[in-house]
């Protein structure tokens, strides 16, 4: 069974920077197969960033300012978020496929964490 568990959320102004972490029980490969999606108040859920095995997938809206990464030693994958909007503020979860190539489809991720805020505001 794989537990994921996110972390590093929290409140920024616009500009600031801020790195999340999933970390990942149960399985030594699930770090090869993790998304970033976040659900902001009555939208629907959409990814951010994924990676599997060495492809890495971002969403157009954080190309350039986002950045997902995993530690080789340890069942971790990062999501270092810089330059951060206030249309970035959202519930972030991190997840993962289990083995398929999901990209940034929530569809295709079988394993979920709880969550952790992002909220950025002046």
């Amino acid at each position: 069974q794989v537990r994921l568990t996110e972390s590093g959320g929290g409140s920024v102004q616009p500009g600031g920077s801020l790195r999340l972490t999933c970390e990942a029980r149960g399985d030594p490969h699930t770090k090869n197969f993790v998304g970033w999606f976040r659900q902001a108040p009555l939208k629907a859920r959409e990814g951010v960033a994924a990676l599997w095995w060495e492809d890495t997938f971002y969403a157009d809206s954080v190309k350039g300012r986002f950045t997902i990464t995993r530690d080789g030693a340890d069942n971790k994958v990062y999501l270092q978020m810089d330059n951060l909007q206030p249309q970035d503020t959202a519930m972030y979860y991190c997840a993962s496929s289990a083995g398929e190539r999901g990209g940034l489809n929530p569809r295709r991720y079988n394993y979920w964490g709880q969550g952790t805020q992002v909220t950025v505001s002046s």
